[in-house]
This record gives C-alpha cells, structure tokens and sequence, in this order.
C-alpha cells in the first residue's frame, strides 16, 4: 500500500487527515501530516525524511501540500523521487479521500487518480442542483 504524507500549512494536514477518519469510521494506515509552522522550518525537511521512511512499505509515498510555491510545497519538491516518492500541491478532502481509496494501484496511476478526485471536487454548484440531490 502505499503511503501518504500531507505537507501543509498549520494544521490544515491533521485536520484533512480527521475529516478522512470521520468519513471513514477509522485512521487510515500509513497516512501522516508534517504540519509546517514557523517553528518546524527548521528541522522540517529531517522530519519529512523520517516520515517518508517510515510510511515507505516498498510501493512509494505519495506527498500532499497545501499551495504551490509555498514552504510546504517547496519542502515537498526537494523530497521527490520519480516512481518512488511522487507529490502533488493543492491537496483538498476530495483529492484525499480520492488517494486514500485508490492507494492500492501502481504510484502513476494513484497520481492520476488523486489530481482527477481533487479536480472533480471543485465546481459551481447551483439551487437547481442541489434541489436535484435532495440538498447539499
């Protein structure tokens, strides 16, 4: 299975990973939050290390971050490996939920996978549609 790591801003990672656990009735295994704040920058990027290896049961870690071009996002960008340690910015519970449901496929396809659930998360919604399933 492989592993997830959420790199964010405060607590956003931990809160992400609550909400999952709320949806699903239990913690997912292998999944964990660096949250960044201004005192972690320091270590963040030992931290992020360990984590990595830790999560890494041989089938590669997917990294999560909140905002591309920010600390966590650059933190994440130093930690990649191509096919072994894989990331994607702009983490939101759908793109979550998407990678921890489908965890289980090859890393290339979990990245497809994820990016499209995140995407497919976000949209216009109208009265019209949610009189149409009976509320949001």
């Amino acid at each position: 299975m492989i592993g997830i790591l959420i790199v964010a801003h405060g607590t956003l990672g931990e809160s992400l990973i609550q909400c999952a656990i709320h949806v699903l009735g239990e913690r997912p295994k292998d999944l964990l939050a660096l949250d960044v704040t201004a005192q972690t920058q320091s270590n963040m990027l030992d931290r992020a290390r360990t984590m990595i290896t830790e999560l890494n049961s041989g089938e590669g870690v997917l990294l999560l971050s909140d905002i591309y071009g920010a600390t966590p996002c650059n933190t994440m960008c130093r930690l990649l490996s191509p096919g072994e340690v894989e990331g994607i910015p702009g983490v939101n519970l759908p793109m979550l939920m998407r990678a921890i449901t489908y965890r289980h496929l090859p890393l290339a396809q979990l990245l497809d996978k994820a990016v499209t659930g995140g995407k497919e998360g976000i949209f216009y919604i109208t009265p019209e549609l949610c009189d149409a399933t009976a509320g949001c």
